[in-house]
């Protein structure tokens, strides 16, 4: 996280790293980070199910670039934004890191 970019919204904050040439041809990976702050573990699972369904379409366009999702506490009450926020910091992040 440290060497790529970072993109913050107001439910979560997307981390971007364009890897070396070794991994440009492996599709790319995602972590998710959902601390007890935002809720307990029902309310943490079913927010990275929704995450996770949303990063499908997402990370088939980027190759060799991984990601990391952080999930700040306003994303348990999020309905639609949480769905506009990552896809407007996954293009930001995206672009920050050089792949689009």
């Amino acid at each position: 996280m440290r060497r790529g970019v970072r993109v913050g919204r107001s439910t979560l904050v997307v981390h971007a790293w364009s890897g070396d040439q070794v991994r440009a041809i492996l599709p790319g990976r995602v972590v998710f980070v959902v601390p007890k702050a935002v809720g307990g573990a029902v309310v943490r699972n079913r927010v990275k199910r929704r995450l996770r369904a949303m990063v499908r379409p997402l990370l088939a366009t980027d190759t060799g670039c991984d990601f990391v999702v952080r999930v700040l506490p306003a994303a348990a009450e999020a309905g639609g934004s949480l769905t506009d926020d990552l896809t407007t910091a996954w293009a930001a992040a995206s672009t920050k890191a050089g792949l689009a």
